[in-house]
């Protein structure tokens, strides 16, 4: 912990405010095992996918999940179905998960359509959020499989300054540039941080089309372009 932490643990502690403490993992990477569950008990599971952090945050989401083994895969994909089965889960499910030395360690459960499955809009051929509509419905689910060999979606983060164009300039310059991408915002004030859309991008080579999803979260977010591209 940074000191300011620590005062501000030992603060609560004398105050006698209750603590809840967890162990630090130590991982390489998190992953994402997003399914569906019918109530006749269909289920339906997406490639696993991993899900990039910047200081807490989402900023990308891979599919498929790189350098992943089908051991691993296969063992996240039939744990996430387990869990929905057990819980009785109606739809979507996300489960967070932490890759470390040891396995696999589950850090979160989202019984909802999540950000770690909006690649799946165009990425595979079915979106979860179909499935979900499909799963609360009882109807058969649809197909899981990708549409392209490789996708990322890349999420749009508020900026720390107002961009100096509006969202509509700032989408006809990056559709201009990347014509393939597809983006979606969510009509939400923009500000730090905040989570205001996401752009999926899909192609034959992952490093290729993870450059071109974060250039084009970057400019819908600042209205510049993060490798010095001029805006004309």
């Amino acid at each position: 912990l940074s000191q300011s932490a620590q005062r501000t643990v030992a603060e609560l502690l004398d105050g006698g405010a209750p603590l809840l403490v967890e162990q630090r993992v130590a991982l390489r990477r998190e992953l994402a095992a997003v399914v569906a569950r019918s109530p006749f008990g269909q289920g339906a599971a997406w490639p696993l996918v991993e899900t990039v952090q910047s200081e807490g945050i989402c900023v990308q989401v891979l599919a498929p999940a790189p350098d992943a083994s089908e051991q691993l895969r296969e063992q996240a994909q039939n744990m996430a179905l387990r869990i929905a089965d057990e819980l009785g889960v109606v739809g979507v499910l996300a489960v967070e998960l932490f890759e470390t030395d040891d396995g696999l360690v589950i850090n979160e459960l989202a019984m909802r359509p999540h950000n770690s499955a909006h690649w799946t809009q165009e990425g595979a051929r079915t979106s979860q959020f179909e499935q979900h509509v499909r799963a609360v419905l009882d109807y058969p689910l649809g197909s899981t499989g990708l549409t392209a060999p490789a996708v990322v979606m890349g999420n749009v983060l508020g900026a720390p300054t107002e961009p100096k164009m509006g969202v509509d300039e700032r989408l006809h310059h990056m559709f201009a540039r990347f014509p393939h991408a597809k983006a979606h915002l969510y009509g939400k004030s923009e500000r730090p941080g905040r989570k205001i859309g996401h752009v999926n991008v899909l192609g034959e080579d992952m490093a290729a089309i993870r450059r071109e999803a974060e250039l084009a979260a970057h400019f819908l977010a600042h209205g510049e372009w993060a490798d010095g591209h001029p805006v004309h």
